[in-house]
């Protein structure tokens, strides 16, 4: 019976920053657009350089180089 004197309390606390993490999140557009996310991870990104990935493709392919 005594525990539940100190894990009501932290239970609560517990809960309150989950809804504050959840709060800042929503604030600060982490769930303004969610599909444009899933794309660009499925795209590859804004990271990925196509001139790199071309270039790359391009030596790996051409036979008459070696």
């Amino acid at each position: 019976m005594e525990s539940l004197y100190l894990l009501l309390p932290v239970s609560v606390l517990l809960v309150l920053a989950l809804i504050g993490v959840f709060a800042w999140a929503v604030n600060s557009g982490q769930f303004d657009d969610l599909d444009r996310e899933g794309w660009r991870v499925l795209e590859g990104g804004a990271d990925a350089s196509p001139t790199k990935e071309a270039t790359s493709g391009d030596q790996a392919l051409d036979p008459g180089q070696g």
